[in-house]
């Protein structure tokens, strides 16, 4: 059995997280019944020395009696049959034949059903010794073992290490068995498995594919094997939000699952059930329920009321319930599946823990918290007796037990189990990135427990209002978990920068090649090692194991000695791709005495801020939620588009910037640091989620006299922000070391490159009607891409031209002295001429093109800049400049200009974008972006950027944020236009990055 749901509060927005794990471990015990089946297969039929006729009769017998007795989940009675079996066939063969290998992995699949994976493991590495012995290291047979200990792996989210097994028994297969044969697809299969256990779906949608395709090839496109691919890759869809694509792959695999097996079948319950998920994740429950219900009595007629396999239905229509508030048909369906799986499994198995677990959130939303922690204690218990300490499963219940203590007021325990779940968390993630070679926390893995990150710090909040603990040290620990919980999606992408780089050239591709053949190196010598433990002790090569030993020692050194020389010598690619939290110290010493920093991480139900100066630390709740706050921002920016504001003022319509709510959100954001802020000259803001789509500069730091002025001119006597402080933004906290550790000093001497105005589709196009142009925008990021590409035939038709960037280019380019043959426009716009050209010469990169935002489709998409579509894409040119790509790029810029990066995102804030891209830049060498946050006026977007750039000549030593700021009182201050006055036209843009002037040292 494999787990099932472990968080089911709406409160806590997991319902989602919840479903996802519960689909894709029904698929995982799907599979796991195929391989156990033809093991069952190849044992009979792969006899070396067929046994004397009653033998071979009595062996047949109880592996019949073994197998149907595995199905029907009494795993304990089976056990019985297979001692009865490994004593027929030890007798006949001995312990070193094949056959006896193959006993082995019976043992080790009922094993693993009983959740005694250790027990699993060492069955399992027996077997494949064995195997590897007798038959050879790249016989078919050992990567049927190798597969299934990867399994084992998988189970203790053992990622890594599972990884690499599934890698060498897909290499075995390739090489014996050629490239299209059926028996590669379950191995691609499980490699994908992998990777959406890490988040990794970009990777894991090509395996499936390739899955399914040769399934389709070897069986026909009516097998029930590919009915079994559909549905992978359907769940892999859910993973990703893409519920459209999930359900029909899900009904084509039930049509085919149907007309083989008839209606009637537990296969056809599995994928019943899985689209009842689907549809419970689109929140039509009644339609839910009912395909619960039916799965359920199928299951119900085939199987037996007290199979195990009936838990997961009943554990999901539990989940369905609560969450409509039918507490007690939800608790008799929890308690009932609860009987199923302890009679099955016996009362310390992990799937009796998940049940357990959920009935504890059950009584925990009802308000019963004794009963709820004593439930989620029994589950920790479970956890740590039969996984590892820092399982998933076992943060995820020490997680629980810290909130529980929370909602139940009681601080001390609250606090004490969110430094557990942290602690395990992290020590997880560093263990995977250990069994990877790769000497790093596991940005993906730490991504995807941001919510536990969240309670941490609200739970130290609790503790320092219960005065559990002296306030600033406290205070301190927040502020570093606060940055662990402030992983987005992107932070995983950057992570994929070292595959890339590996394949460039210069030193920093040999030196991370060198990395990687060191890692590979270390982990083949590692598993030898294992291998050779693992066999008898009288069988034990003690001067071999003593040489291995040596020689993975050694691995290991050259691999740390290889880390540490990539951190000395390119510690920025260890700051862009292996991020951690900085100390309020460290931040302090980053700091001039004229700035201040500002972290905001919202949460559920309140939000914080950190503030830090050179003298002073400290942070503050803040009364608004994640929820509360995008609602607010979303408000916010209700009239700054500049064509949607003309044109409600040309309707008579309302649609004025609205100035009270500006005030409010300084009050709620920024008043409760404001005496330590308000005499910096410069401030620095890291937002995070809707946060980052908040023109921070646009709050008022006091109140207006209306909220909307009778008269445009009435915006001009406000009390914005910027016209007491420069401000920047940061993508992260630790961004400020990357940017003033290791930023280089001499500048560029050309001042300008530019692109823009791009051809995206067909020349009728770009003569579009403005409205036509504009619907564009409000397309979902999703319509863009097919699979894990983008789809250049959508994006070229939906992308608005953009015919006026060329103006804006040129004009800049004149006032900043650059040649026109360094403006590349139109057809010359070309990802291929970023790529080519020497960046590095020029003080200024200009993209006056659209950005698309990453995000809609998690762990796939990168986000990007949209450049030319080139007739016939490859690798060099595809039409979009992906934040991978921009960090391979070679740049000297004290700017890059993203004069439209936020058009295509609609209301949707740009986090990924803002995270993605900036660090890309950064790294490729950009200290600051200027971004727009809406659609520009073309002569506004001239007239800013261009008096930018003359202050900042004028006067370099005032920094970047401080020139901006200029320009923007001076475009304000301008009566000749009233019009002028309208933050819609001044405000638009915002420095990313270093707005500071140069420096190799803070003050």
């Amino acid at each position: 059995m494999y787990r099932l749901a472990l968080f089911v509060r709406a409160q806590d927005n997991l319902e989602a997280i919840a479903m996802r794990i519960r689909r894709r471990e029904m698929i995982l015990k799907w599979r796991r019944k195929a391989v156990a089946l033809a093991a069952g297969f190849v044992l009979v039929a792969a006899l070396a020395v067929p046994p004397a006729a009653a033998q071979r009769a009595d062996i047949e017998t109880v592996q019949k009696r073994f197998n149907a007795l595995l199905a029907a989940g009494k795993y304990a009675d089976a056990l019985v049959e297979w001692q009865k079996l490994e004593a027929a066939v030890k007798a006949r063969f001995g312990t070193e034949h094949p056959n006896y290998a193959l006993i082995l992995l019976k043992v080790a699949v009922t094993y693993q059903n009983q959740g005694r994976y250790d027990d699993a493991e060492a069955a399992y590495k027996r077997a494949a010794a064995i195997l590897e012995k007798a038959l050879g290291a790249n016989h078919p047979l050992v990567a049927t073992a190798l597969d299934d200990m990867a399994a084992v792996y998988l189970h203790e989210a053992r990622y890594g290490e599972a990884e690499a097994l599934f890698k060498r028994a897909l290499a075995i297969r390739e090489q014996v068995l050629g490239p299209d044969h059926p028996d590669l697809a379950a191995t691609l299969n499980n490699l994908a498995v992998v990777y959406q256990g890490q988040g990794r779906f970009g990777e894991a949608e090509p395996m499936l594919k390739r899955a399914m395709a040769i399934t389709e090839k070897a069986l026909g496109p009516n097998h029930t094997q590919v009915a079994a691919a559909l549905v992978n890759l359907a769940i892999l869809y859910q993973d990703q939000a893409r519920y459209g694509d999930a359900e029909g792959l899900f009904r084509r695999a039930l049509a085919i699952q149907e007309k083989a097996t008839g209606p009637v079948h537990p296969i056809v319950a599995n994928i019943l059930h899985n689209l009842a998920s689907t549809a419970e994740d689109q929140g039509h429950t009644a339609e839910a329920e009912a395909l619960y219900k039916q799965a359920l009595a199928i299951k119900e007629k085939m199987l037996g009321p007290n199979h195990p396999d009936l838990a997961d239905t009943l554990d999901n229509l539990a989940v369905l319930y609560g969450g409509e508030h039918r507490s007690d048909e939800a608790e008799a369906l929890y308690r009932r599946a609860l009987a199923i799986q302890e009679r099955a499994l016996g009362a310390d198995h992990p799937d009796v823990a998940h049940i357990l677990n959920n009935l504890a959130l059950e009584f925990e939303a009802r308000g019963k918290y004794a009963d709820a922690e004593a439930l989620t204690a029994r589950a920790l218990a479970i956890y740590e007796k039969a996984l590892r300490a820092n399982h998933p499963d076992t943060a995820n219940a020490l997680h629980n037990l810290a909130r529980e203590y929370a909602e139940a007021g009681d601080g001390a325990n609250a606090l004490a189990y969110s430094r557990k779940a942290t602690a395990a968390v992290l020590a997880h993630a560093a263990r995977e990135a250990e069994s990877t070679g790769q000497k790093q926390r596991s940005g993906g893995l730490v991504a995807q427990r941001a919510l536990f990150f969240r309670r941490h710090v609200a739970n130290l909040a609790l503790a320092a209002r219960q005065q559990i603990a002296p306030e600033p040290t406290l205070a301190r620990e927040a502020f570093e978990i606060a940055q662990w919980a402030d992983q987005s999606s992107a932070a995983v992408a950057v992570q994929q920068f070292a595959a890339r780089f590996a394949s460039g050239g210069g030193a920093l591709s040999a030196l991370v090649r060198e990395n990687q053949d060191l890692a590979a190196s270390w982990r083949d010598t590692d598993r030898k090692l294992v291998e050779a433990l693992s066999k008898p002790e009288g069988e034990r090569d003690r001067k071999a194991i003593d040489a291995l030993r040596r020689a993975s020692g050694e691995a290991e050194a050259r691999l740390t000695e290889s880390d540490a020389k990539l951190a000395r010598e390119f510690p920025e690619f260890a700051a862009l791709t292996r991020p951690q939290p900085l100390e309020v110290k460290a931040v302090q010493n980053l700091l001039g005495s004229d700035e201040a920093l500002v972290f905001f991480l919202p949460d559920d139900k309140e939000s914080r801020v950190f503030a830090v100066t050179r003298e002073a630390f400290a942070w503050h709740d803040i009364a608004l939620g994640a929820d509360a706050l995008a609602d607010k921002v979303k408000a916010f920016r209700r009239g700054l588009d500049v064509g949607e504001w003309a044109a409600a003022r040309t309707a008579g319509a309302p649609g004025m910037f609205d100035l009270g709510l500006a005030r409010d959100l300084y009050i709620a954001l920024l008043d409760p640091v404001d005496t330590l802020i308000k005499d910096k000259r410069h401030l620095l803001v890291v937002p995070t989620g809707a946060l980052t789509a908040l023109p921070f500069h646009l709050l008022l730091t006091q109140q207006p006299a209306a909220p909307t002025p009778t008269d445009v001119a009435g915006y001009r006597d406000a009390a914005w922000l910027i016209k007491r402080q420069a401000v920047s933004v940061l993508p992260s906290v630790a961004s400020l070391k990357a940017l003033r550790a290791y930023a280089r000093q001499r500048p560029a001497a050309q001042p300008l490159i530019g692109f823009g105005d791009p051809v995206f589709g067909t020349p009728d196009a770009r003569g579009a009607p403005a409205a036509a142009r504009t619907a564009a925008h409000t397309r979902a990021y999703t319509d863009y891409w097919q699979g894990a590409g983008v789809d250049r035939t959508v994006l070229g038709k939906a992308l608005p031209a953009l015919p006026e960037t060329a103006t804006e280019l040129q004009a800049i380019a004149q006032k900043v002295g650059a040649a026109a043959s360094d403006i590349h426009l139109e057809a010359d716009a070309t990802e291929a001429n970023v790529k080519r050209l020497p960046l590095a010469d020029y003080r200024i990169v200009y993209f006056a093109t659209h950005g698309l935002v990453a995000g809609d489709i998690k762990g796939v998409a990168e986000p990007s800049l949209a450049l030319s579509i080139p007739q016939h894409a490859s690798d060099l040119d595809d039409g979009l400049l992906t934040a991978s790509e921009v960090a391979q790029l070679k740049l000297n810029a004290d700017w890059v200009v993203l004069s439209a990066c936020n058009t295509v995102a609609g209301e949707r804030p740009g986090a990924e974008a803002l995270s993605g891209l900036a660090r890309a830049f950064f790294y490729a060498g950009a200290r600051a972006l200027l971004v727009s946050h809406w659609s520009v006026a073309s002569d506004a977007a001239t007239r800013l950027t261009t008096m930018t750039f003359d202050v900042i000549k004028s006067e370099p030593a005032i920094g970047r944020a401080e020139a901006l700021r200029r320009a923007m009182l001076a475009y304000l201050g301008d009566t000749a236009n009233p019009d002028n006055a309208y933050p819609a036209f001044w405000g638009p843009f915002s420095i990313i990055g270093e707005g500071a002037a140069r420096r190799e040292t803070p003050e």
